[in-house]
């Protein structure tokens, strides 16, 4: 166990239930913010971690919400994270903007065009592959895409072609659809098939709706919409350690405005996959 100076009635606190647990020093913004299936079990593992001794010497105590799910500490951990911008997270900070790749028809053929959230709407824009943090990460995912499956980098527009054709003709990399040795409906069904596994779900309801979680007779709705967490409403009091914590599981009341990548990575593949418990939100 390392040395600390925590305050041990906080640590003494820590429940053995899911969550978010917040690490605190003398500075009023959060050291450090995560999420446990058991917030005990993890915060004590933090406190073994030789890597975490910096952070550890700077707590002065760890405050909790318990939720009723792993989802929605999932959630919770997110939204914190970015509204409160933690000194030691280094992941889920906020993007400013986000990019995707879709395939343009051409008169020669598929062609993938990089696009921005600022151009297209994420998660209601069908036939969109793959959430990159940038331009650069996107046409690197390309070319990685071109190696695995010997695609031509002129035709996906990387690099030009000369009269032999690219580059990968001569290193025997491409299959020469760039020189008409290879028939171009053949290599973009190649290229569609590989991008295939990245499609970016489309949101497949025509509003919001609630993921609902349960401990016991205890009920958690997580409002979503276009897949952007809203917050949740609880059937009971909020278990924390703070009597303020709450105000972070409130409902907003804005329209989102934006995808959120880190909450389609949570909710995707269980609303998906149709694990997850959800009701449609009604309308007044």
């Amino acid at each position: 166990m390392l040395t600390h100076q925590i305050d041990p009635d906080s640590l003494a606190a820590l429940p053995r239930s899911a969550g978010v647990y917040i690490f605190r020093g003398d500075s009023p913004l959060p050291l450090y913010i995560g999420k446990s299936v058991d917030i005990r079990s993890r915060v004590m593992s933090h406190l073994r971690a030789p890597d975490e001794a910096r952070m550890v010497a700077q707590t002065r105590r760890i405050d909790f919400i318990e939720t009723a799910g792993e989802m929605g500490a999932l959630l919770l951990e997110s939204r914190m994270i970015k509204t409160d911008h933690p000194l030691f997270n280094q992941r889920l900070r906020r993007m400013r903007s986000l990019c995707s790749i879709r395939l343009v028809q051409s008169p020669a053929g598929l062609v993938p065009e990089v696009v921005d959230s600022k151009l297209v709407n994420l998660g209601s824009t069908p036939e969109l592959y793959g959430l990159f943090a940038s331009r650069h990460a996107a046409a690197t995912k390309l070319r990685a895409l071109a190696e695995q499956h010997s695609l031509c980098l002129s035709v996906l527009g990387l690099e030009p072609a000369g009269q032999r054709g690219c580059f990968g003709v001569q290193i025997k990399t491409c299959l020469g659809v760039c020189v008409g040795q290879e028939d171009r409906g053949i290599h973009d069904a190649r290229l569609f098939s590989a991008l295939c596994d990245s499609q970016v779900e489309v949101w497949p309801f025509p509003g919001a709706v609630d993921v609902v979680e349960t401990a016991g007779t205890w009920v958690q709705r997580h409002r979503v919409n276009n897949w952007c967490y809203l917050g949740t409403q609880c059937s009971r009091a909020l278990l924390s350690s703070s009597p303020h914590m709450g105000q972070a599981l409130a409902l907003s009341d804005a329209v989102p405005r934006e995808f959120d990548l880190d909450s389609y990575k949570i909710l995707v593949r269980p609303i998906m996959l149709k694990t997850a418990v959800v009701e449609p939100v009604a309308t007044s």
